[in-house]
């Protein structure tokens, strides 16, 4: 088999890199969320300047401070509100996109029904590469 020795350098460089690519993210996660911590000190600062000035953005000569409100929408019972949606056809209130998993499960056995309008499969061959075990 002439293939296996160079089949086994390339699943070790294979490993190398992605070794190396796990360092680097975990190099970054640990120094961005550094920062982001840094910065939200920033923001509360500048957040406490704003309320104590009872301001909506204070202007300084390195840029605009501008206070914002978000607003976020959480579901305690998905029960209840998935009968509001259908009693008020508000399906716009829900995001489109489909519960991959869900959908796999669903489907399964029901080759021969087909799907239903609108929607398709797409399948692509991957490649997975393991560590070897340790005897």
């Amino acid at each position: 088999m002439s293939d296996a020795p160079q089949l086994d350098e390339l699943v070790q460089t294979y490993l190398t890199i992605r070794s190396e690519r796990d360092n680097i993210a975990r190099e970054y996660e640990a120094k961005d969320a550094q920062l982001k911590a840094d910065m939200f000190q920033l923001e509360q600062v500048m957040l406490g300047a704003c309320n104590d000035i009872n301001a909506d953005s204070i202007r300084t000569g390195n840029g605009t401070i501008i206070k914002s409100l978000k607003e976020n929408f959480v579901c305690s019972d998905w029960n209840n509100f998935k009968q509001y949606v259908i009693e008020n056809n508000a399906i716009e209130l829900l995001q489109q996109r489909l519960h991959q998993s869900n959908c796999k499960e669903f489907f399964n056995g029901k080759e021969d029904e087909g799907l239903p309008p609108g929607i398709s499969t797409m399948r692509e061959f991957g490649i997975v590469v393991r560590k070897p075990t340790s005897k």
